[in-house]
């Protein structure tokens, strides 16, 4: 059974653009390719933080909210630990159902 999760992922202030964006689209491709759909991809822009996370005080927020099943998520969430130019994340479990976008 889907249900809707949300991980927000704080990304190095060295990563580039691309390379941001390459990794967002493998965590958006292993999705996708496990059933799922990406509801949203909210980009929070580069913000100081509260405090040094690997001598970085700065860093760049990403949210992304999808619909997947739940047995999935380990292993989403290795590849964000293995991906580098993550410095941190979390994931939360929005709701215990999630109805598929219909595209028309």
């Amino acid at each position: 059974m889907q249900r809707k999760f949300e991980t927000l992922l704080l990304f190095s202030p060295d990563l580039t653009t691309e390379g941001r964006q390459q990794i967002l689209d493998n965590l958006s491709g292993f999705i996708q390719n496990n059933s799922g759909q990406i509801v949203e991809t909210d980009d929070w822009g580069s913000r100081d933080l509260a405090y040094p996370v690997q001598k970085h005080t700065r860093g760049r927020y990403v949210r992304l909210e999808y619909g997947i099943n739940g047995s999935h998520i380990s292993e989403l969430e290795r590849r964000i630990r293995i991906s580098d130019g993550i410095l941190k994340f979390l994931t939360v479990k929005l709701s215990e159902t999630f109805q598929p976008i219909q595209e028309a």
